[in-house]
């Protein structure tokens, strides 16, 4: 069985909340860069709030075996980990964990689901393809290999605002992994989410600095919900961007409205 990776945050007791917060994090990152700022933030706020490492990511097993993971194994993941905690968690899910929590939830409840930048129901192979328009090297030989290890240095270029500090930059990119092509070809084509199955109540938010998810394609997964996009003046990784507190806001805001 494989070891997965948990880091939690708990609040003083005296503002305690009764539902916890369960992060799962997108392709090549891992539960570290919620713990940058908005577990402490969602803890501060009374909510007791997790992370996890998907296996193949952070300090969880199976990195020798990242190119053999799917999605429904990070769904496993996600299953094993709530199951431990003692009530059903909010799920907040950015970019490829977008597409985790979706998949968990055609088959079980969660009183309330946070999707970031969340990876797209259907316009996946045209996000990638003007990704290769703007990469054609990398994203070619990612393709060719099967190993998605070769689009990784292109990443660093369109998951942070241009005018975040170099050195952060840096600092984040270099605590970034692989990711499994397998898992990236399930959102791609073969294991996409039907939200007909999904109950759950959404919070829908983008990046307005976003260059890897377009406006649109974040709209369209809103409406999908029946809800309104929600857009912060952020990059794509928006939990470590210098406007995460704005949406870090929303979400514990959006929550309490819920009375979660």
């Amino acid at each position: 069985m494989l070891n997965i990776e948990v880091i939690t945050r708990k609040p003083e007791q005296l503002n305690q909340r009764k539902t916890p917060i369960l992060c799962v994090h997108s392709g090549f990152h891992g539960a570290w860069c919620w713990d940058e700022y908005f577990l402490p933030y969602f803890a501060k706020h009374g909510f007791e709030s997790h992370a996890l490492s998907l296996r193949g990511h952070g300090k969880s097993d199976g990195h020798e075996k990242i190119n053999r993971w799917r999605i429904a194994d990070y769904v496993a993941d996600v299953k094993t980990i709530i199951s431990k905690l003692p009530t059903s968690p909010i799920l907040i899910g950015h970019s490829l964990g977008g597409i985790v929590i979706q998949k968990y939830l055609e088959n079980h409840n969660s009183p309330a689901g946070v999707l970031l930048a969340s990876s797209p129901l259907r316009d996946m192979a045209s996000v990638s393809f003007k990704t290769m328009l703007r990469f054609p090297v990398p994203i070619l030989k990612t393709f060719l290999a099967a190993n998605m290890m070769y689009s990784r240095p292109t990443f660093e270029n369109v998951f942070f605002s241009a005018d975040m500090p170099r050195e952060k930059v840096k600092s984040y990119f270099s605590r970034m992994g692989n990711e499994s092509f397998r898992a990236f070809m399930d959102i791609v084509m073969f294991d996409k989410p039907n939200p007909s199955k999904i109950t759950t109540p959404m919070l829908v938010i983008g990046g307005e600095r976003d260059s890897s998810i377009p406006y649109k394609v974040n709209e369209s997964l809103a409406q999908v919900y029946n809800t309104k996009l929600e857009t912060f003046p952020v990059a794509h990784d928006m939990m470590l961007e210098a406007n995460w507190e704005g949406v870090a806001s929303r979400i514990v805001n959006w929550l309490k409205e819920r009375n979660l």
